[in-house]
């Protein structure tokens, strides 16, 4: 448990305060998460196995490739990202810190981002920054692959902060990743079907702007009620 991010709830933070709550929470979850590096590593080898299957599967047609590639990345992406959610407040339910971080006076939703934002930095990230090598396998050019880059950018964080609602309302349930994965994996198909929209867009000579508009608008939303929908959820969730 980290006392550090815990106060008692006769003396409310003021918003430095807050803001140290919210590194300290950060800071503790990336430290977390890289003594357990299996999770991001299963994640990260996932996302490779599944993109590098595809290929294997239908054939060296480049044109076919091509067309395929968007849509292939952004799935398994999304498939990729779910895998370490479900343990996003499991472990703090276990040993207690999520019943000392619901008591504090540090606001919730900003622990919660605090959270969710180091699950990015540590399982999601990674996926994106090896996309480009897994590019080269469906024959994208260099900007095609940079927009698919930028759309991942803007849409990951989407799906770790949605994610993060479902990973609350099923906390302490028998095959919560199961059951997380079919609340949450509707409300993501906007997120899917404009990334990979992106890159098709861009590589039909298209405009682009609409749909990183679109995943920006999107990122925005999530940024401002994920974490307010998700800390509702865990209070019901501990009652």
């Amino acid at each position: 448990m980290n006392t550090a991010v815990v106060a008692t709830p006769s003396a409310p933070a003021t918003a430095p305060g807050w803001l140290a709550g919210l590194r300290c929470i950060f800071l503790r979850d990336l430290r977390i998460a890289a003594r357990r590096r299996t999770d991001a590593l299963g994640a990260l080898l996932f996302f490779v196995m599944v993109v590098s299957l595809f290929p294997l599967g239908v054939g060296p047609e480049p044109a076919l490739l091509r067309t395929m590639a968007p849509g292939v990345v952004w799935v398994a992406a999304l498939l990729a990202c779910t895998l370490p959610l479900a343990r996003l407040f499991a472990d703090d339910h276990q040993d207690g810190t999520l019943e000392q971080l619901l008591i504090g006076a540090h606001p919730l939703p900003l622990l919660v981002l605090g959270k969710v934002a180091a699950h990015w930095c540590s399982s999601v990230l990674p996926l994106v920054l090896v996309s480009p090598l897994l590019a080269i396998q469906f024959d994208l050019s260099a900007s095609a692959t940079g927009v698919l880059v930028l759309s991942l950018l803007l849409g990951t964080p989407v799906l770790s902060l949605v994610g993060a609602i479902g990973a609350a309302l099923t906390l302490g349930l028998r095959g919560a990743g199961v059951l997380m994965s079919l609340l949450v994996l509707p409300l993501l198909m906007p997120v899917l079907i404009f990334g990979a929209g992106a890159v098709q867009a861009h590589s039909a000579g298209l405009d682009v702007g609409g749909h990183f508009s679109l995943l920006g608008a999107m990122l925005l939303l999530s940024l401002l009620a994920a974490p307010l929908v998700t800390s509702a959820a865990l209070r019901i969730s501990m009652e």
